[in-house]
């Protein structure tokens, strides 16, 4: 059986990062904390290097690998939501924790990961049947930094 686990690096935060993580959104946990066996070019023996974690069902594992490798937008976790009040959980989750706002859904932890708070209502309203609809919906989200529910379903009835 073949699986896959999205390898994330971090500068000697991994553990941090995975147990925020796990706090912050449903079905996510941290599974196991490894610990270097000699010292290494950005720890010491002893020191966690690896951290086996999932984040909604993801299974993840973060790298302490030291500053030479940041996060960047190029990769991003999607997480969709089915209220306002989910998507104002997750974000300010986020946010709040150190992080920053950008925009369209767009966010990004302390630790430089990037989010995509993206409600439902918003991927329905981008695949509409009907271009208008995409349009006004598309419009409406390029305003936004953290998606608001309704102003997206009022551009899609027009």
């Amino acid at each position: 059986m073949t699986d896959v686990t999205l390898c994330l690096w971090y500068d000697g935060t991994a553990e941090e990062a995975a147990t925020f993580y796990a706090r912050t959104f449903p079905d996510s946990s941290v599974d196991a904390v490894h610990h270097a066996p000699t010292d290494f070019p950005s720890g010491k023996k002893g020191d966690p290097l690896t951290v086996e974690f999932t984040v909604l069902g993801a299974k993840c594992i973060g790298l302490n690998g030291g500053p030479i490798f940041p996060h960047t937008e190029a990769f991003s976790f999607q997480v969709g939501t089915d209220s306002q009040e989910e998507t104002d959980r997750y974000w300010n989750a986020i946010v709040g924790n150190g992080g920053k706002e950008s925009a369209c859904g767009w966010c990004k932890d302390k630790w430089g990961v990037n989010w995509q708070i993206t409600p439902h209502v918003l991927t329905q309203g981008m695949a509409d049947p009907d271009p208008a609809v995409r349009e006004r919906v598309f419009t409406a989200m390029m305003t936004m930094h953290k998606i608001d529910h309704a102003a997206i379903e009022a551009a899609r009835a027009g």
